[in-house]
């Protein structure tokens, strides 16, 4: 039975309450030092953040199984955790936070009598993990509410910022001669065809071929291990001015390209074809990313519309080359393969495709659809832009912004987030693949470094 005031789950929330696609982000903020739980209470009660109805409705199920948001009363004590002890050597908070982190990725779900968030408090590391079911809303628009509990720290008075991310493609497509339009257009349609028939063949039976970073159906129930790599944002565009028209992301898929390449040098360099496939997984936001004052508007106007998840699948290959090549080519690949996936319509045809398969035959084949497509692929990759400047948490310099999420089929999972001035991406692995997730974050830091001196 439902109540008049119950609104129900958009269908890509639906999707990730199935057993199959079940995520939960975590995002962890490094502190400058300890931070009580009092304070976070505060920050959190005079928030924006518990006034969204996402985070003060509870999951429901009607007699005919379908799920509703409803709205409740919270008790803030309830999704705030303190763990007073540390998890491991104290002086090594890094390895202590990930291990942490792989361990709620496989087997600590949130509980559904409450609002699906949390935040836990780990003083010992001077950390704090707030962690959100991603049914409540995408990366990115968790990522901008998440900053409504923050301020810059050179303007306490100011809530932190994400500049939008505006192509700059955009301006220049305008000024298209009506042949290059045409061209444009007869592109589109013809790299539309091939992607959606890859797409295709994905869910019903390709396969990438089988290597040590490799995972499948099963895999996302292994024990995990995370590991950080760390970049320089400034590194990252250096190496993106030493080719036209690049951009961040292109230099971020040269940097897995080359980085697994190395790490695969490493772990089997007689067993692998040079050239072979290794594809990766994107999900693509397919609406505009809400500014924190586009929230502020929308909690005055209406609680829900507008929120949620919107999203596109993307296949993105790289492939495996033998040490010694060129490092730029790796960039000049992986811009060629982006730009040619950005001119097709991959990502709204695969969302079209899941909404009509959610809405006309059910949350479960459309959950099974998904699934299908990560357990015949290799990676998952994600990144986020956030803060270019610093900011605080009840008055506590937050010295780094890292997010994984819930294990999936693939073997290796890699979300980057970007915050003043670096960029930190968490590999989460399946530690009976990838034993050592530490060597294949210096491959990808390494290969970042070997595109810089290659430039310059």
């Amino acid at each position: 039975m439902t109540i008049n005031n119950d609104e129900p789950l958009t269908p890509a929330g639906r999707l990730f309450t199935q057993p199959a696609t079940h995520q939960i982000i975590n995002c962890a903020l490094g502190l400058d030092r300890p931070i009580e739980y009092d304070a976070v209470r505060t920050v959190v009660s005079n928030s924006l953040m518990i006034k969204h109805p996402r985070f003060s409705s509870l999951l429901v199920t009607d007699n005919q199984g379908r799920e509703f948001w409803r709205k409740i009363d919270i008790d803030i004590d309830r999704h705030i955790i303190l763990h007073p002890h540390p998890f491991g050597e104290v002086n090594d908070n890094e390895t202590a936070i990930n291990d942490y982190l792989a361990d709620l990725a496989v087997s600590t779900p949130l509980n559904t009598d409450k609002p699906l968030w949390e935040i836990h408090l780990l003083p010992a590391h001077k950390c704090l993990v707030l962690r959100v079911h991603h049914a409540l809303g995408d990366g990115i628009s968790l990522m901008s509410l998440m900053l409504t509990l923050c301020r810059k720290l050179d303007d306490p008075e100011q809530t932190p910022t994400i500049e939008p991310l505006i192509s700059s493609s955009i301006s220049k497509r305008r000024e298209l001669r009506t042949i290059d339009k045409i061209m444009r257009f007869l592109k589109m349609i013809w790299f539309t065809l091939i992607y959606m028939f890859e797409f295709t063949m994905r869910v019903a039976w390709m396969k990438d071929e089988r290597t040590v970073v490799g995972g499948g159906e099963g895999v996302e129930m292994w024990p995990r291990k995370l590991a950080t790599a760390k970049f320089s944002i400034d590194d990252m565009r250096t190496v993106k001015n030493s080719v036209a028209n690049a951009t961040i992301n292109d230099v971020l898929f040269g940097v897995i390209s080359l980085g697994l390449s190395k790490y695969l040098d490493h772990r089997s360099p007689d067993s692998i074809e040079d050239g072979l496939q290794i594809t990766g997984v994107v999900l693509v936001n397919l609406r505009p990313s809400p500014g924190l004052q586009d929230m502020k508007e929308l909690m005055k106007k209406n609680a829900g519309s507008g929120w949620g998840n919107k999203f596109g699948i993307m296949l993105l290959p790289v492939y495996y080359h033998k040490n010694g090549s060129d490092p730029l080519q790796y960039l000049r690949r992986a811009k060629m393969m982006l730009d040619r996936k950005k001119l097709s319509l991959e990502a709204f045809l695969s969302y079209q495709i899941g909404y009509f398969v959610m809405k006309y035959i059910g949350a479960k084949y459309a959950s099974l659809l998904n699934y299908k497509v990560v357990c015949n692929t290799s990676f998952t990759v994600s990144n986020i832009v956030g803060p270019r400047e610093e900011f605080t948490i009840a008055g506590i310099p937050v010295t780094y912004i890292r997010t994984t999420s819930s294990s999936l089929s693939h073997g290796i999972t890699m979300h980057m987030v970007s915050y003043a001035g670096k960029a930190d991406m968490q590999i989460l692995v399946a530690k009976d693949l990838i034993p050592d997730p530490e060597n294949l974050a210096e491959c990808f830091e390494d290969a970042l470094l070997e595109m810089k001196e290659a430039v310059v």
